[in-house]
Order: C-alpha cells, then structure tokens, then sequence
C-alpha cells in the first residue's frame, strides 16, 4: 500500500517519536508513505481565526502539492498523523468543494506560485484510519509476537479528528472505539474512559495556563480512576498538553499523577517486537518504563464465574390433606 504523506511541523521535532514509530509500524506492514515535497505548516489553530482567506490559501498549498506529485497507487490519497492537521487539510478541502467563491480565491493566491487545486482531487485521511479500516485489525494482530498482556490502556481520541460534518470515518463523534479495538488486537487491557474525546486544551496554555491545567487534569484524573497504566493518543497536541503539563497540573492541584503518554503506534511497533528505542521511547517527560515493565507474558486471567446454589427442593403438597 502506497499513500501519499504529509508529516507536519510537529512531528520533526517535539512529536518525532510519533514519525519515528508511525515509520517502523508502516515498514512492518509494508505500507510506504511518499513525504509530500516541499510541503509548508497547517496553520494550526490559531492562523484560521487571524485571516482566513490566507490561513485557507496556506492549507491549500498543501493539497495542491500533493496533487501534483501523484506518487502514489491508491486514488491520490494523503495521510496526516497529527490530528490538527488532519483537520485543517480535511476542513480546506471540503470548503474549497463546497464553496466555488472561496475555491477560486485561494487558488487565485496559489497561481502567484503556479500551483492550482482542484478541491476533491486529493483525500485526506488521519494514519488511525489507514492502519484500522486499510490494513484491519486482523492483519495487525498477525504482526503482534509480543503482546501487551496486563498493561492497562486508556484510548485517548482528543476532540479533533472525531468531529462530525466531513465524513462518518470514526462513526460515534462523542465515544468511538476504533482505537479501543486496535489496543485489543495488541493484548492491552483497553479501561474504559468516558472522556476520550474531550478536548485537551489545545494552545490554551498559553493563553490562560489555570484553565488548561483544569482541562487536563480531567483527563489524567478520569485515567487514575480507571487505574489506567497509560494514556495513548494520535495526536502531538494532545501528547504535548498531557505529559508536558503534567507536572505543572500537580502542582497547581497538590496531584501526584505519573501517568505516561503514549502514541498509539508506538505501542504497536512494542508488540511488533520493535526495539523502545527505534520507536522514540525515551523522549517522554513521564517516564514510560514502570508502565512498561506491567507487560506480562501471559494473558489476564477471567475471573471465574460464581456458580449458584442449588435451589432447595420443595416439598411437594399434599393435595388430599383436609379432605
């Protein structure tokens, strides 16, 4: 399988654990990811409120880019691991589709560099959706020769790639389960955790850090409950906010929480029996390794069902008592 890959400012640098294991997953798969030449930053989320006309020309590019390499044998479609560029390139392109006025401005801002768009000619699609719905979960877990026995796992979706109006790709917007049942397939114990899709608080950080911290400490909070081992996210953002802040949530609470975050591909590249290091282990503010060290050879046990007591037999009445 062959896809077209836009990788994102993110994942060069504080998220490059996430390039490095998405690419060891891929090659263990045989799946090869044709990197976008040239390819610029999303925006993120901030450019979008600024001036839209440009933040949309900006995106655009992209998908141009990506139109013109056509590199790739599965109907031009383009990946992005990070969840805010998913979005932004998924939101470009169905605008840009939806709206003739908006296409033809941007791609009047993109002729000053030779390039046109035609929206709809690239698809766009986040690296959870590729290894879920393309490759399947039962070709996964034929790759897995050491499983992720007794580590307890809390999926964490993050409110971006699971919102509604583009496509029905993740079906439940409030509670999706794709990534539940990819951590299955891995030999992890998926804990349920109500909050998978609330928001991180994306760049509000640094614009008022109290709120943030509350935001996050919900979602670290709600995987304490459960008695999660570790937190596992697709996107940098959320990956960021979580373990980064971490520290900062305890003590702005009086918390003690040392939850480790994780990307989802490394933990499949880990029950790959792909070495931590390739996989960018290590690079993490809360230390991963006594949650880790939990994984056990053999499988949960069930607990066993309590049989009931047999019921007493009754006496069987005398129908010719009082006769």
């Amino acid at each position: 399988m062959k896809y077209g890959y836009y990788p994102g400012c993110s994942l060069e640098r504080n998220a490059i654990a996430y390039h490095r294991s998405a690419m060891a997953v891929a090659d263990a798969l045989d799946i090869e990811f044709v990197e976008v030449d040239d390819w610029n930053c999303c925006g993120a989320t901030e450019y979008i409120s600024i001036d839209a006309l440009p933040a949309y020309a900006l995106v655009a590019r992209n998908l141009a880019l990506a139109s013109q390499q056509k590199q790739n044998g599965n109907g031009n479609q383009l990946v992005a691991p990070c969840s805010a560029c998913y979005l932004n390139l998924q939101k470009t392109n169905h605008y840009m589709a939806d709206s003739p006025e908006l296409a033809q401005q941007v791609n009047t801002a993109l002729q000053a560099g030779g390039l046109n768009y035609d929206p709809g000619s690239v698809r766009v699609r986040h690296l959870l959706d590729i290894l879920t719905q393309d490759v399947g979960y039962d070709a996964v877990a034929e790759k897995v020769t050491k499983p992720l026995y007794n580590l307890r796992i809390a999926p964490y979706y993050g409110c971006l790639i699971v919102r509604p109006g583009f496509d029905d790709t993740y079906h439940n917007p409030e509670y999706p389960t794709c990534l539940d049942e990819l951590m299955r397939k891995l030999g992890a114990t998926v804990v349920d955790y109500p909050v998978k899709t609330h928001c991180c608080g994306g760049h509000m950080t640094q614009i008022s850090e109290p709120v943030a911290l509350d935001l996050i400490r919900r979602l670290l909070k709600n995987a304490a409950d459960y008695q999660a081992d570790a937190i596992v996210t697709l996107c940098p953002m959320c990956q960021l906010n979580l373990d980064g802040y971490q520290e900062a949530v305890n003590k702005h609470f009086g918390t003690n929480y040392q939850i480790p975050i994780l990307y989802f591909t490394q933990l499949m590249g880990l029950a790959f029996g792909i070495k931590p290091k390739k996989l960018g282990f290590g690079k993490e503010f809360v230390d991963a390794r006594p949650a880790l060290a939990k994984i056990e050879a053999e499988p949960p046990k069930k607990p066993k069902k309590r049989k009931r007591p047999p019921k007493e037999a009754l006496p069987m009445p005398n129908l010719t008592e009082g006769m």
